[in-house]
């Protein structure tokens, strides 16, 4: 084991020492108390299966057939969803073949950062990640399931679904992918298109014209992205089948993964020899190797704070060092768009997860020993599924690449870095990522130029008033602010003045999202602005640097007189009301900060420090 990854796991658990052991004494004590339909009065029990059929009532009666609840995101304006319209049937035909029993415990909701983005809805969007959880939450409550299949890919909703499926730490759950859209105009073409438009050299028809025939069907967008991050991550978790993260919708072998893996959850419960919770899966080593699949294909820096509250939900404590740390160790073996030209699609086609976790396995870079939905054993995951003969089958997984120019090796890395940076000085701490960042950009010194908005931003690039080397702060974009909506319209106008020859970055307390690409931006600054953060006593004018190499994130001004400046204030009361905005308040005044994952959950003492 390559010793970083060990000591950063072995920190993570004596951090989580008391916390994860409260964990695991509340699953058990859960555990203990089920069947949870034994626990029903007769007529909760009726209640609950009163729309099944004969068969189906015979079965739940008996209390030793699974029961299998299924939690959807499903909805049609998503393209990465509207695949799940039809796997409710798929997985209840696939239980009801071997004898058990699937009912739709509850949806949750599915918002699109995609159509969001720059617009008031975005604001909800982080947000969505803690009610997504709660409402999943509920359709578990029941007392009625063995064990859980969860339908969801985007960017908030895995992680939700994750953090519910943890609070029911005791059932098993398997999580079913519905695959990525086939590949549509190459990426490099479609932010070409952006930044014309940005300059005014292109109308909106044009563009339209062209994000159309890049988001073109059914599937997940197929950049690399936190819709895909997530699919990535939570198969390096063991929470996938092997292999079933990037097969397109609308496949033979898409649908057959879906009943497999519904067959697969009713082995794992505990009614049979096999038990397998998924509070025992997402263990401290699992929670490693979530990150370090991450940071080897330079993921979404979202997950610096999903997969801070996805831990918290299984006990553990994980910070910003422990992302710094291994992504020190971690070399980026991918060039996926924003990282480079190619899509998710042409990943798979090089070898695909399975390639990619032989590598970093076989350099010690991921824990094997580990509990999977298939087994145990991370190894397992080295394999690809295929149809032969009409039949689902595992087969060894390619051992080189097809294309080193998207997949290559340990050997052989992108960068010996995993693209990810940890800022720290005296404006805060922040999060940078820098395997997309062309060579010579990672270190950006000049005078601030401060907005209070992302639309005060557009305004100022239209007027030519950022035609200079600079540093762009906008800030009172942090999660207590207006909920930290993704700042990725800002890519377009600063991808603008860099091609132009100046020297610019962004530093803010909102997020840059997955797709944040060739701009260097220190994101997710804590303390926010309206939380007493130095980013509200930056002014126009004042020196900066943001260096990705060494970690550095400074405002060039005395402590002296940065005591004496008083903080900006904005009236936030836009971003409070309108779009639904206003049914969140209650929700912004909780969220902790960004390192701590941004969640509205785990506030309590006994939460946060067991």
């Amino acid at each position: 084991m390559h010793p970083v990854i060990q000591q950063v796991t072995d920190r993570i658990m004596a951090r989580s020492e008391k916390s994860r052991a409260i964990y695991l004494q509340r699953i058990e004590q859960a555990r203990i108390r089920g069947p949870h339909r034994g626990a029903l009065a007769c007529g909760n029990l009726a209640h609950g299966f009163a729309a099944c059929t004969t068969s189906e009532k015979s079965d739940l009666r008996s209390l030793t057939k699974a029961n299998i609840g299924i939690i959807s995101s499903y909805n049609d304006m998503l393209s990465a969803h509207q695949p799940y319209e039809t796997y409710p049937a798929i997985i209840k035909q696939a239980i009801a073949d071997i004898g058990s029993v699937a009912q739709f415990a509850g949806g949750v909701p599915a918002m699109c950062d995609g159509v969001t983005q720059g617009q008031p809805g975005m604001e909800l969007s982080l947000l969505s990640r803690d009610i997504i959880a709660m409402s999943a939450a509920v359709g578990l409550s029941h007392n009625m399931f063995d064990g859980g299949l969860m339908l969801g890919i985007c960017d908030k909703i895995v992680p939700g679904l994750l953090m519910a499926s943890l609070s029911f730490g005791h059932l098993p759950f398997v999580f079913i992918p519905a695959g990525p859209m086939p590949s549509g105009i190459p990426n490099k073409e479609k932010a070409r298109v952006r930044q014309l438009y940005a300059e005014g050299k292109v109308g909106k028809e044009e563009l339209l014209d062209s994000e159309s025939a890049s988001y073109h069907s059914a599937g997940t967008c197929t950049f690399y992205g936190t819709a895909n991050s997530n699919q990535l991550v939570v198969e390096m978790m063991g929470l996938h089948l092997p292999g079933s993260s990037f097969v397109n919708p609308g496949t033979e072998l898409r649908d057959e993964l879906t009943k497999a893996a519904a067959r697969q959850v009713t082995r794992l419960t505990d009614l049979g020899t096999d038990y397998m919770p998924v509070g025992h899966i997402v263990d401290v080593k699992a929670v490693v190797n979530g990150i370090v699949g991450l940071l080897a294909t330079g993921g979404s820096t979202n997950h610096t704070m999903h997969l801070v509250a996805v831990a918290r939900s299984a006990g553990f404590i994980v910070n910003w060092d422990d992302f710094a740390d291994l992504s020190n160790a971690t070399p980026l073996l991918t060039r996926i768009y924003p990282n480079g030209q190619a899509d998710i699609n042409h990943f798979q086609q090089a070898g695909g997860m399975a390639l990619l976790i032989k590598e970093l396995l076989d350099a010690g870079l991921l824990h094997e020993d580990v509990n999977t939905v298939a087994g145990f054993g991370l190894r397992r995951y080295t394999q690809v599924p295929v149809m032969q003969d009409g039949k689902l089958m595992w087969i060894d997984g390619p051992t080189t690449s097809l294309d080193d120019s998207v997949l290559s090796t340990v050997a052989k890395p992108f960068k010996d870095h995993g693209g990810l940076q940890v800022l720290s000085g005296n404006v805060g701490r922040g999060v940078i990522k820098t395997s997309a960042l062309r060579p010579g950009t990672e270190i950006v010194r000049g005078p601030a130029v401060v907005f209070s908005s992302q639309h005060e931003l557009d305004a100022a690039f239209k007027a030519g008033d950022l035609d200079k080397d600079c540093i762009v702060v906008v800030r009172f974009q942090g999660p207590k602010a207006c909920g930290m909506p993704e700042l990725h319209k800002l890519t377009p106008p600063l991808g603008v003045l860099q091609d132009r020859g100046f020297h610019v970055a962004l530093v803010t307390d909102g997020r840059m999202s997955g797709a944040s690409g060739k701009v260097p931006a220190a994101i997710h600054v804590t303390p926010e602005a309206v939380d007493g953060g130095v980013i509200a006593k930056i002014q126009t004018g004042d020196l900066m640097l943001v260096d990705g190499e060494t970690g550095l994130l400074q405002v060039f001004v005395s402590d002296e007189e940065l005591a004496q400046r008083t903080a900006a204030t904005r009236d936030m009361s836009e971003s409070y009301y309108g779009m639904g905005r206003e049914i969140f308040g209650g929700l912004r005044t909780v969220l902790t900060g960004a390192e701590q994952g941004a969640c509205s959950l785990f506030t309590t003492e006994e939460h946060l420090h067991g």
